[in-house]
């Protein structure tokens, strides 16, 4: 089959489809190989940027989708929506990116980290589809866990949470606190990568046993 009628299938493929097709069922349709397809559907995510097309072909995790360019949003947004533009607040993606760096976290384990409520933000996060519910956890309580959707890839530009950019170091002031600091001299020695849920539970624990210790 010639490239330009297998790029003609699955541009339609995509279109009719209106949600994220996989490579496994592009492989079927066009029984070709995952490597063609992978290499076809780049070409065509090229053509797209080189023309001056409104739409383009993003690639979530294992899957592509068919969608309007980013930059037209505002444009498309009034027509298709007549709701108020969706908004999140700086809290909303505090938690986010908690999450998102964290998958399978619970709302405690999240509130432990933002030392305030959650309830407002995971509500709001879970409406617009940007987390979703990725099971309990083996804990007291069997806790409810949340992890990102493809919605947040697609969203921020992600092919996959791999893709999320690297977090800022962190130091430790004389309380055990972390202390951020943006601008470290590449001269200064690394101190510690920005902890996980895991080396937060380490510093509160030992927080708390120092705290005992002091009381006796």
């Amino acid at each position: 089959m010639e490239i330009n009628k297998i790029k003609s299938i699955i541009e339609a493929i995509l279109f009719a489809a209106g949600r994220p097709v996989s490579q496994k069922e592009l492989v079927l349709s066009l029984e070709i190989s995952e490597e063609d397809i992978e290499n076809i559907i780049a070409s065509m995510q090229e053509e797209y940027q080189q023309q001056t097309r409104g739409i383009e072909i993003v690639k979530i995790d294992h899957n592509y989708q068919l969608c309007t360019k980013k930059e037209l949003h505002d444009f498309i947004y009034p027509i298709l929506d007549k709701r108020n533009k969706p908004n999140l607040s700086n809290a909303a993606l505090e938690t986010l990116s908690i999450i998102a760096y964290n998958p399978k976290i619970s709302r405690a384990e999240i509130e432990a980290i933002r030392g305030v409520s959650a309830d407002a933000c995971v509500y709001k996060l879970l409406e617009y589809g940007l987390i979703e519910e990725s099971g309990k956890i083996d804990l007291p309580g069997k806790p409810m866990s949340y992890q990102t959707t493809q919605d947040f890839l697609r969203m921020f530009g992600y092919v996959s949470l791999e893709d999320l950019p690297e977090l800022p170091r962190y130091k430790l002031d004389e309380n055990k606190q972390i202390v951020i600091d943006e601008l470290i001299e590449e001269t200064e020695p690394i101190e510690e990568p920005m902890p996980k849920r895991e080396d937060l539970e380490d510093v509160n624990n030992e927080n708390k046993k120092e705290g005992r210790e002091e009381n006796e």
